[in-house]
């Protein structure tokens, strides 16, 4: 067997694993970033900060569908294991390499220690220490393996020494690479059939079911097969923000997005459904309004490829346990065409509420108001944007405004976080790493921005070439409606100063970190700017729309 040093078996097998992009925070595995240098063509891209680390990675992951790899030293460990919660929440593969404490010196105090990796335990799947050289492989091969397999998740090797110094050590080791862990899914369990006839049976029945379809099908890449099954038995659909890009928003069975951050149109539809079919949603808070829409108790099946989750929150009628795109394959096979008949009339029932939801903001999708409305933002993006662009969205204000106002069509990707503000710069950053043929646009609004605005400089740096919409209302005023209740259902100046900021031109901000910076202050000028901005080849775009302060996105219609 040969001998090789641990940064000389990492370099080979990241590369093996068609990593092409390594995020991070110096210093970790310092050796190893030598060895990738000459050995690979893995970019060692240099981050600001852990958290946008790990954000990157996790950016990188659901836009190309392979693991994103961070890293921290050992003093940025627990700042990386808090960027790994949003993966964590989106089921998304991310390996986080850190330093850790070396036997020799443990309980000694020796500088900056401390033991991190109980951090890292309630936001991974797998969790562990490599304190000996020898056991980098099999190691190396469980990370990739959990990362992938079931449920995708993040995942946290702590190598030891502060910077991961065991890379240098040397050990007989045989290069060891298993190519189906190295993208989602490697594998396609397939349903029990009797469940697949029970659900095809159930659905059949019905006279106003509708799907809802969950980032489990984005993961499994089974849009296709989701619309063939609704189109062939005439079934709505509505998604979570997760599984948005799974169905077009025209499509005539479309209803949009689902829960809290939705639609109303879907919230309307799923409220009137008789039979609920849940396909790669956990059927959590957010999807569902807080188990509201559908209320607990109306009849549910549900599809999912992790047994644990099946059944945690609706009682259901039938339920199947196996990949998406082989069991809707298979339910599409099983299921009566001929029941699509009976279901004329809710299916244009669902097109009317559809048709009422665009009738009731067509007013504010139009407006010329200055400044600016973030529904006419979300006209202007669903209009033109390029086709094959991948969108990621932040939470709060910016992931209701495009979950519920932007219709995606189809070809464009959507991702979203899973409930941490500031995520989408950084992860739109690792998305263009990851789908580097791809447009990528990041919606996020000025007070998103802010959390990883260092970033700028490290997209300049790298030429990462991703547009960058700031919804620039100088602001947090998501917390506007709750600090108007606190302070007595009035808005005063001192509760202004815990949700407003100074104004500043973003733009020049971004020119001064060598990013090219673009100033939309009307919405005729929004068509223009992304055109300019997706023309630039090389290097971030950041475009300050400027809109109205006191727009609020709409409540859940619940």
């Amino acid at each position: 067997m040969p001998k090789m040093t641990g940064a000389q078996y990492l370099a080979e097998a990241l590369k093996g694993y068609g990593v092409t992009h390594l995020f991070h925070v110096p210093a970790i595995l310092r050796r190893t970033m030598v060895e990738l240098e000459e050995r690979t063509r893995v970019d060692r891209v240099v981050t600001h900060g852990e958290k946008a680390a790990a954000y990157m990675a996790d950016g990188y992951a659901r836009a190309s569908g392979r693991p994103g790899v961070c890293g921290a030293q050992v003093i940025g460990a627990m700042n990386l294991a808090a960027g790994l919660r949003d993966a964590w929440l989106a089921r998304s593969p991310v390996i986080a390499f850190t330093g850790g404490r070396a036997a020799a010196t443990k309980f000694r105090g020796v500088y900056q220690e401390v033991d991190d990796v109980p951090a890292f335990e309630p936001v991974t799947k797998f969790n562990a220490t490599v304190d000996n050289a020898a056991r980098i492989p099999d190691m190396l091969c469980q990370a990739f393996r959990a990362a992938t397999t079931g449920s995708p998740g993040p995942v946290h090797l702590q190598f030891a020494g502060n910077e991961g110094q065991l890379d240098a050590e040397e050990a007989e080791m045989e290069l060891r690479v298993e190519p189906e862990f190295s993208r989602v899914p490697p594998f396609r369990p397939e349903p029990d059939m009797a469940k697949v006839r029970e659900a095809a049976r159930l659905l059949a029945a019905a006279k106003k079911p509708v799907i809802i379809a969950g980032g489990g099908v984005r993961a499994s890449g089974a849009g296709k097969e989701l619309v063939e099954l609704a189109e062939k038995l005439q079934i709505p659909v509505a998604t979570s923000l997760n599984g948005k890009d799974t169905i077009p928003a025209r499509h005539p069975l479309s209803v949009g997005v689902v829960g809290t951050y939705s639609r109303k149109s879907a919230n309307r539809v799923v409220k009137e459904a008789d039979l609920v079919f849940f396909v790669g949603s956990s059927a959590g808070g957010m999807a569902t309004h807080f188990w509201a829409i559908p209320p607990i108790g109306t009849p549910a099946i549900q599809l999912d490829i992790d047994p644990a989750t099946i059944g945690r929150n609706y009682p259901l009628k039938a339920a199947i346990h196996g990949d998406a795109k082989v069991a809707l394959k298979k339910l599409a096979e099983a299921a009566d065409a001929s029941s699509a008949a009976s279901r004329k009339e809710w299916v244009a029932r669902a097109q009317a509420i559809v048709k009422e939801y665009y009738a009731e903001f067509a007013s504010l999708m139009d407006t010329d108001q200055l400044p600016m409305r973030p529904e006419r933002m979300c006209k202007e993006l669903s209009e033109h944007l390029p086709s094959d662009a991948i969108v990621v969205v932040d939470t709060g204000h910016s992931g209701m405004w495009m979950g519920g106002m932007w219709d995606l069509k189809a070809g464009q990707g959507y991702m979203r976080s899973a409930g941490h503000l500031g995520w989408a710069f950084p992860a739109a950053l690792g998305a263009k790493c990851g789908a580097p043929d791809r447009p990528v646009l990041c919606f996020t609004g000025d007070a998103g921005f802010y959390y990883h605005i260092g970033e700028i400089e490290t997209a300049a740096r790298w030429g990462i070439n991703a547009v960058i919409l700031v919804n620039d209302n100088r602001s947090g005023n998501q917390s506007k409606r709750g600090f108007d209740r606190v302070y007595g259902g009035q808005q005063t100046q001192k509760a202004f100063e815990l949700w407003g900021f100074n104004e500043v031109n973003l733009a020049r901000v971004a020119e001064s970190m060598g990013a090219t910076g673009i100033r939309v202050e009307k919405p005729s000028e929004i068509k223009g700017a992304l055109d300019r901005a997706f023309s630039i080849k090389k290097g971030p775009v950041i475009l300050d729309v400027v809109s109205d302060i006191e727009a609020a996105a709409p409540l859940a219609f619940a």
